[in-house]
């Protein structure tokens, strides 16, 4: 497969899957920047005049965005779908109360087991980048959506972690750092599969770290591994390790170490059927013709 810059590359759904399954329990210790983003992707449910009585959270992990989702609709039934049956394991312990037992269904993005045009809002955070066939996913998002019901997402976009893949260039050939798609091949792809008027921004996020040790150590806590098929199958010597290090403190400024997240934030909607309007519409008139 081919990803939409043309470079080689597969995301091994079994190994999302494991790393997702044993960064559970740590999650919520080291997802600073997920749980932002989360609370920004939120906001711009300000600017979006929706009133949903069914939700999806695809992709919910520990279950931070339904808890918000929650908060904001109250009286809407929000379901989580996530690959990793210990993120929504977690997300259980905490919100025992607030979600019923059944709304919590562990799935594949392009395979999900719900009724056609059954939500009225699907939103799903930095889950998109983990998928290999953005098509597929947003084939099944119209399935699933009512009519004029909204996607609303975030991803990471191609610039992000582009210091530490930078550095790995510099040693080898491999695929050392998970790769991410174009917000332009995105809107693309939205189109594509007959989602309309699809609105994306990007905003860069730069972090900063003492040693770049904390950051390999963050990545691993919060699943973000290096999962494309792409990688190197043995394992990484101790010695290339350092040499990542060393390479990192090129980029030093301020006695920090700058990591740079790109952050793709996007809406779109479930078209009007204009079809089945008109045939309402001449339907009604010839019922006042004949009465």
């Amino acid at each position: 497969m081919k990803d939409y810059n043309g470079k080689q590359y597969i995301k091994n759904l079994n190994n999302v899957r494991t790393a997702f399954e044993k960064a559970a329990f740590y999650y919520d210790d080291y997802s600073i920047l997920q749980r932002t983003i989360t609370d920004r992707l939120n906001e711009s449910l300000d600017q979006i005049k929706i009133n949903p009585i069914t939700i999806l959270d695809l992709g919910s992990g520990t279950g931070y965005g339904a808890k918000i989702l929650h908060k904001r609709f109250k009286s809407a039934h929000i379901y989580q779908a996530d690959l990793s049956e210990n993120m929504l394991k977690v997300s259980k312990k905490k919100s025992p109360i607030l979600f019923s037992k059944d709304h919590f269904v562990c799935a594949d993005a392009n395979k999900l087991p719900f009724k056609e045009k059954y939500f009225d809002l699907i939103v799903s955070g930095l889950t998109l980048q983990w998928c290999n066939n953005l098509d597929a996913v947003f084939r099944e998002v119209k399935y699933l959506l009512k009519t004029n019901g909204v996607f609303l997402f975030t991803s990471f976009g191609p610039d992000t972690l582009k210091e530490l893949r930078d550095c790995w260039s510099r040693i080898d050939d491999y695929i050392h750092v998970n790769t991410f798609v174009d917000m332009h091949d995105i809107g693309d792809a939205l189109m594509r599969n007959g989602l309309t008027s699809p609105i994306l921004n990007a905003e860069e996020i730069v972090l900063t770290y003492q040693e770049c040790k904390q950051l390999m150590r963050e990545l691993k806590y919060i699943g973000a591994r290096n999962i494309n098929s792409g990688r190197r199958k043995t394992l990484t010597g101790k010695k290339r390790i350092e040499k990542v290090f060393e390479y990192y403190e090129t980029y030093r400024a301020n006695n920090k170490l700058p990591v740079t997240y790109e952050v793709i934030y996007g809406h779109a909607w479930q078209p009007v059927n204009k079809k089945n309007e008109q045939s309402i519409k001449l339907d009604d008139i010839k019922k006042q013709l004949t009465k």
